[in-house]
C-alpha cells in the first residue's frame, strides 16, 4: 500500500506531463482513443466521488459562513470571460460566425473539470464546488455528474471515516489516470478541427482561458484571499462548459461557431493541468516555509 501511495503521490506531482503526452499521442492517433469518448461522464464522476471523500461538512460551512466569497467567484466569472471574449474578437477582427463562438463560450458556466483541477492544486475545492454549482444554475448535468457522486462521497468519509485513508491515498492516481483519459478522448474526437481551424483560433482560445485564470486570480488576490482560495477562482474563471458551448453553436448558429468551443475543451484540460501542477508547487513552497518559520521546541 505504501508502495502505490507513493506512486500515486508522484502521478499527482507530474500530472500536467501526462497530460501533454497523451494530448500529443492523441492528435497523431486519433483511433487509439476515440473509442473512450462514452468513459468521459462515467469516469468524471469517479473522481468527483473520490473528492468527495477528502470532503467535510465543515469545509462547506465555511463556504457558508462566508458567502460573498461564492458570489465574487460567480460574479468575477461572468463580467470577464464574456468581456474578454468580445475584446478578442475586437482586437482580431474575427469573422462573425468565429466571434459569435468565441463569445458564446465565454458566456457559457464553470467547466466541470475545474472541480478536479482545484482538488489536484490543493485549492479550496468547496468554494470551487460552490462556485460551479451557482454558475451552472443547478443544472441536471452537474446534479448528475459532480454534486451527486461529491455528495455521496462526504457521506461516505462521514460513515466510514479513518477507514477511507487508505482510498485518499491513491486519489491522485486514479483522478490523473481518469484525467488523462478525458483529455486524449476529447483530443482523439476533435482532432480534425484542430487540424483544420488554424492557428488564428486557437490563439484566441489560448489567450482567452489564459486571462481568464489570470484575472480570476488577480481578482482573489484583490479581495484578499487566502492562496487556496485564489486558484478556485482562477480555475474557475478560466475553465468553461465549453461543450454546452459547442451544442448550442451548433443547434443555434452554425458548425463553424462550433469550433471555438471545441477547441477550448480540448485546450483548457491541458492548460488547467499545467496550472495545476504549478499551484500545487505553490502550496508544498508555503507548507516549506510556514515549517521553517515555525519555532522549534
Amino acid at each position: 500500500m505504501r508502495a502505490l501511495a507513493a506512486l500515486s503521490r508522484f502521478v499527482g506531482n507530474t500530472f500536467a506531463y501526462w497530460v501533454l503526452i497523451f494530448a500529443v499521442v492523441a492528435f497523431l492517433e486519433p483511433g487509439w482513443f476515440i473509442g473512450l469518448k462514452s468513459a468521459i461522464v462515467p469516469l468524471l464522476g469517479l473522481v468527483m466521488f473520490g473528492m468527495g471523500l477528502t470532503l467535510k461538512l465543515d469545509d462547506f460551512a465555511e463556504v457558508a459562513r462566508h458567502p460573498w466569497r461564492v458570489a465574487l467567484g460567480v460574479v468575477a466569472h461572468f463580467v470577464i470571460m464574456p468581456g474578454v471574449a468580445w475584446l478578442l474578437c475586437q482586437a482580431f477582427h474575427l469573422p462573425p460566425e468565429i466571434a459569435v463562438g468565441v463569445i458564446l463560450v465565454g458566456c457559457c458556466p464553470s467547466g466541470t473539470s475545474s472541480n478536479v483541477m482545484t482538488w489536484l492544486a490543493r485549492g479550496d475545492l468547496a468554494l470551487s464546488v460552490a462556485i460551479a454549482a451557482v454558475t451552472t444554475l443547478l443544472a441536471w448535468s452537474i446534479l448528475q455528474v459532480v454534486l451527486l457522486p461529491i455528495v455521496l462521497g462526504v457521506l461516505a468519509q462521514r460513515v466510514l471515516g479513518d477507514r477511507v485513508r487508505h482510498a485518499v491515498e491513491v486519489l491522485p492516481l486514479v483522478s490523473v489516470v481518469s484525467i488523462v483519459i478525458i483529455v486524449a478522448a476529447v483530443v482523439a474526437a476533435s482532432q480534425a478541427k484542430i487540424a483544420e481551424s488554424g492557428l488564428l483560433i486557437m490563439a484566441v482560445v489560448m489567450l482567452h482561458n489564459s486571462f481568464g485564470y489570470l484575472l480570476g486570480y488577480f481578482t482573489g488576490r484583490v479581495f484578499k484571499l487566502p492562496l487556496a482560495q485564489r486558484k478556485s477562482l482562477a480555475l474557475e474563471v478560466g475553465m468553461q462548459n465549453s461543450g454546452l458551448g459547442a451544442a448550442l453553436a451548433s443547434a443555434h448558429f452554425s458548425p463553424l461557431a462550433a469550433v471555438p468551443s471545441a477547441l477550448f475543451s480540448v485546450w483548457h484540460n491541458i492548460s488547467g493541468a499545467l496550472l495545476s501542477t504549478y499551484f500545487r508547487r505553490m502550496s508544498e513552497k508555503e507548507d516549506r516555509r510556514v515549517l521553517e518559520n515555525t519555532p522549534q521546541t
